[in-house]
């Protein structure tokens, strides 16, 4: 299981949210670039960075930051937030972003995000499959729409989707545990003899370091990892750790 620390840019700085409230906004780090070499000083290979000004005006801001991450560090950059048109999406593989993720536009603009999976490829688009209580949310979880979260999943992955980070909105930023039962369902139910593989990224609420053998147990692909480290619940120390062990 890989493991893939966040890193949440508004104005240019490393925040954290509560429930992706952005009245909760919490600043940990005025220089992002310092904290992603900060990552790759532990073995971290790999990185989930979020765009939250542009989640909030619906088109890519920070891709200055993702340019300094790539290009003065080797992890490899999931990058999200805001991207809505294929411009976004060229700037922020230009930018050297290794996978984007398309959450509300998967939802809004079907046609879009299928197109993307097209053009790019499905190793290179990540659906964003956020919930709350099942039913998927959008616009940086400003809003929820209709559509359950199992069916949505389903339709992408026959449409060819390799990739989902899924985020329980519930538990994101609260450190009270991810949802193991939601996960190991969505596993279960997408796994059918007709159905590509799915990568399922595990997202919000990890705080302890125990959870993760769990996650992997389930058959998560990844797992996201934000407050738990800025709050030191978890250490790069034993991240470094589980990442040798599984080596």
């Amino acid at each position: 299981m890989r493991i893939i620390p966040a890193i949440d840019i508004i104005e240019g700085k490393c925040v954290r949210l509560s429930k992706g409230d952005y009245s909760t906004k919490k600043i940990y780090d005025e220089h992002p670039l310092e904290v992603a070499k900060k990552f790759e000083a532990h073995g971290i290979e790999y990185l989930h960075l979020v765009d939250l000004d542009g989640a909030k005006s619906k088109h890519i801001v920070n891709h200055k930051v993702l340019e300094e991450i790539a290009s003065q560090t080797n992890l490899k950059v999931d990058f999200g937030g805001g991207l809505k048109s294929d411009k976004d999406l060229e700037i922020a593989f230009e930018c050297g972003a290794n996978q984007v993720t398309g959450g509300s536009i998967a939802v809004k603009n079907p046609e879009i995000f299928k197109s993307w999976l097209q053009k790019f490829g499905s190793e290179k688009i990540i659906l964003g499959a956020d919930a709350n209580e099942e039913k998927v949310a959008i616009s940086g979880w400003q809003e929820e729409s209709e559509k359950e979260l199992i069916p949505f999943i389903k339709e992408y992955q026959q449409e060819g989707v390799k990739y989902i980070i899924c985020t329980d909105i519930s538990k994101d930023g609260m450190l009270e545990g991810p949802s193991f039962e939601l996960y190991q369902r969505i596993l279960e139910e997408t796994s059918g003899e007709n159905e590509g593989k799915l990568n399922l990224i595990a997202s919000g609420g990890i705080s302890t370091f125990d959870e993760l053998p769990r996650l992997a147990e389930i058959g998560c692909e990844g797992t996201i990892i934000g407050k738990a480290i800025y709050e030191q619940r978890i250490s790069l120390k034993q991240l470094e750790g589980f990442i040798l062990k599984r080596l």
